[in-house]
């Protein structure tokens, strides 16, 4: 007889107390463990101490918004999915939310059935067993990507804990290696939306790999700028 596992556990950052017990209650009917906060501030503190397998956090709190929660928690090394609910519909809104390391953005008014359906999404597509196929150790230069771990391991040993948007990136490009990629297929493939002339996503996840990457990001020997095109990986 199997042994059932423990219930995966949903931070609910809302600060609309009907909003926080209708998603609140359609999540526990789901089997999920809930943890409520109604503040950036003690979201964070429920997040370090938890360490939850997802968050759905609203962009409007009274101390700070999501943005810079989400910006906070991806400094803490906490890769946790982070799903974002805001009124914007605008696409620069989307954009910066993913940006500060946010993995999906749902846009009032949602149904409850949608939020659901991307929660469950997130925690399958962050599932470490989830066995997709191409989940291999991926090194450029003297440095090692477990994307399974989703951690970058340099030639001194340094470890440092990658995003699932700087995993997916650096996995497009190594399938992609020795040939340009634009910046348009890129947005396309992993971000899902479509490329504009403000656009600069793309370009700051590269910033942060070569960061981790390069020996002297400045003057990058495997991150390649492609000019005109996009981005080129040179192991």
């Amino acid at each position: 007889m199997s042994v059932r596992s423990e219930p995966q556990s949903i931070l609910l950052v809302e600060d609309d107390p009907a909003l926080a017990l209708g998603l609140g209650d359609a999540l526990e009917f789901e089997g999920f463990r809930v943890l409520n906060a109604s503040t950036g501030s003690e979201a964070l503190q429920l997040a370090r101490e938890n360490r939850p397998d997802c968050i759905v956090l609203d962009l409007m709190l009274p101390d700070m918004n999501g943005y810079q929660v989400c910006e906070q928690l991806r400094e803490d090394a906490i890769t946790t999915p982070i799903m974002m609910l805001t009124a914007r519909s605008q696409e620069s809104d989307k954009i910066r939310g993913l940006d500060a390391g946010a993995d999906d953005y749902v846009t009032k008014p949602f149904s409850v059935g949608e939020v659901l359906a991307r929660v469950r999404a997130l925690l399958r597509r962050a599932d470490p067993r989830r066995g997709e196929a191409g989940l291999k150790r991926i090194e450029v230069g003297r440095a090692v990507v477990d994307p399974i771990a989703q951690t970058l391991t340099t030639a001194d040993g340094e470890e440092h804990q990658l995003s699932y948007y700087e995993v997916e990136l650096l996995r497009y490009l190594y399938d992609r290696r020795g040939e340009p990629v634009s910046r348009d297929e890129i947005l396309d493939r992993i971000w899902g939306i479509e490329a504009n002339p403000t656009n600069r996503t793309v370009d700051n996840f590269i910033v942060k790999l070569r960061k981790k990457i390069e020996p002297d990001p400045s003057q990058p020997r495997h991150i390649l700028t492609v000019y005109g095109i996009g981005y080129k990986l040179v192991l």
